[in-house]
């Protein structure tokens, strides 16, 4: 509801009495986007009444950013679930939605869920939802589970087989530096 100055009131520019208005906000509509209402705006001198314009404004959502008709938002995973892969579920603007991660899925990657994001307002297109993936490394870690953990990290350096594609370009492009420099 919004506060609006009535249509009986002087063309002076002054406020003489205020009117509540109820109005219908479409789903789709975007930060900086105007609804009119035709006749409920300041009066003329010469008895008229002028049209009121809200604008919109959007609060900044807890878990989706947008760009457009398309949300943006990010997903902790858990390391065991970016190196085995399996299925985390999403929040969409309908409800819950299924997300197959793959095995050997790397932090930052983004996921398109099609027709997940906001039904533009004018032409009735809905947007993507473009998930990113974070992982999340494990904190607050048991003696047991550090020992297990060491001794995973020393099974992968001893295969001799490259098991962390960024660490190995990384150390091959620093290689390349110093041997050419």
């Amino acid at each position: 509801m919004i506060q609006s100055p009535c249509s009986d009131c002087s063309g002076s520019g002054t406020v003489q009495k205020t009117k509540t208005l109820q109005v219908k906000v479409p789903a789709g509509v975007d930060d900086g986007d105007q609804i009119r209402l035709a006749g409920e705006g300041q009066g003329s001198a010469s008895g008229g009444s002028g049209d009121l314009y809200v604008q919109i404004r959007i609060r900044q959502h807890p878990i989706f950013s947008r760009d457009g008709d398309n949300l943006y938002c990010e997903m902790p995973i858990s390391i065991a679930m970016a190196t085995l892969g399996g299925e985390i579920e999403i929040p969409t603007l309908s409800g819950r939605a299924q997300l197959k991660v793959p095995p050997e899925s790397q932090s930052e990657r983004v996921f398109r869920l099609k027709s997940k994001g906001v039904r533009n307002v004018r032409s009735g297109a809905v947007g993507d939802l473009f998930c990113k993936i974070k992982i999340e490394t494990p904190v607050n870690l048991s003696r047991k589970q550090k020992e297990l953990l060491r001794e995973f990290d020393d099974m992968l350096k001893a295969g001799g087989e490259r098991h962390s594609p960024r660490e190995s370009s990384w150390s091959d492009r620093l290689k390349s530096f110093f041997t050419t420099s």
